[in-house]
């Protein structure tokens, strides 16, 4: 029997994360061929070289595509949605999948489902259903009406997609793959590495021993020219801590341009000293840096999934992840230096928090191979209402 070519799609930093261990269990399948196409700001140093890390972890490549329009705003993020399709129906017409594996939300996803729905390829997207707002939510939903074979992280988000009219016996509950590596996280939690030495960065080398946060915040694209304003309430409430802090250069956003300057320029004019920058970093080293903070602060989704599992606590910042579930690790707070500071400083000397497992237990990998091997792979849809 011919094995069953699944090609995936990476497009961004941590779109690697949400699906690495399941490119692994594809990858040992006996009944599938991993075809990896990596692709956008993966590819792009400004935004950590995720490729790189992909690569190292063993994983073969069959194409690259460069699409990624400079600007960080919304002209720009739909132009490199429209090159991404150019580029990537060129790349399923060579490589012809039997299925396309898409990931999340994020706005470059749109290009892989509209390439492989206008093709006759079978469309398999993971982590649809969920809630988060502003343009990932349009996003999202568009790639479930795209799909045919959904992967979903939990049975809320199944609830979501049979009520957008998706036919039942094609929607599965897998977990979120990002939650595996959580899981191994656990059981080797030490942080068994020096993140100056390994990983550099900029900023003074900063004691952790005493306790450290970190914080990951991206720019909204409903309010994408907020992004400077926003970003540096962030940092002048960190500053004002004292505490050791890592934080981590944003995704390649509608305001990134925004986010970034807003770094730099703190970063020129004000005393940073306690704020260590880093591009990014292996997903298992990440997780472990995390598991080890006091606090994890931003707006990250990393908050909302994988510190959930971990019990990290989060100060969730603005409305980049309004609605999406969450567990009783999150505390909300809006654009406000006060505010900020306070949940920060509250949050530090609380502990961990109790663990949840809305996201998956862990072994979302191993599901999706199995289900990618037999699920019966069609383009004509049945839908239900």
């Amino acid at each position: 029997m011919n094995k069953r070519k699944v090609c995936v799609v990476v497009t961004a930093r941590p779109s690697y994360s949400r699906v690495k261990t399941a490119l692994q269990a594809i990858k040992e399948h006996p009944d599938l061929e991993l075809q990896l196409v990596i692709a956008a700001s993966a590819l792009l140093d400004r935004y950590g070289s995720a490729v790189n890390y992909i690569e190292n972890d063993g994983f073969q490549i069959v194409a690259k595509v460069f699409n990624v329009l400079e600007g960080e705003n919304l002209t720009a993020a739909a132009k490199t949605t429209g090159i991404g399709i150019l580029e990537l129906s060129t790349v399923f017409d060579n490589l012809s999948p039997d299925v396309v594996v898409t990931v999340a939300d994020r706005f470059e996803t749109m290009a892989t489902a509209i390439s492989a729905a206008y093709m006759n390829i079978p469309l398999v997207h993971l982590q649809g259903g969920e809630v988060t707002g502003n343009i990932d939510e349009k996003v999202r939903h568009a790639i479930t009406k795209l799909a045919d074979v959904h992967l979903v992280s939990n049975e809320i988000a199944k609830e979501r997609v049979i009520k957008m009219g998706e036919d039942p016996t094609t929607v599965f509950v897998t977990g979120c793959p990002s939650i595996d590596l959580a899981k191994e996280v656990l059981n080797t939690s030490d942080l068994d590495f020096n993140p100056y030495e390994k990983y550099g960065g900029v900023g003074k080398l900063l004691d952790m021993k005493k306790g450290y946060i970190v914080v990951l915040q991206h720019p909204v694209t409903t309010e994408y020219t907020l992004a400077r304003e926003h970003v540096v309430k962030t940092l002048q409430a960190v500053k004002e801590t004292g505490l050791a802090t890592l934080w981590f250069w944003p995704n390649v956003d509608a305001g990134s341009d925004g986010t970034s300057k807003g770094i730099r320029a703190f970063r020129e004019w004000d005393d940073a000293s306690n704020i260590h920058f880093f591009k990014n970093m292996t997903p298992t080293d990440f997780l472990k840096l995390i598991y080890n903070c006091k606090v994890l602060v931003g707006n990250s989704s990393v908050a909302i999934r994988e510190a959930s599992f971990l019990g990290v606590p989060v100060v969730n910042i603005g409305s980049r992840q309004g609605g999406r579930d969450r567990g009783k690790n999150v505390y909300d707070v809006g654009y406000n230096k006060e505010e900020i500071y306070d949940a920060i400083i509250k949050h530090y000397h609380n502990g961990r928090c109790e663990r949840d497992t809305i996201y998956g237990s862990g072994d979302a990998g191993e599901k999706i191979a199995k289900i990618l091997a037999k699920v019966p792979l069609k383009i004509e849809k049945k839908l239900t209402y």
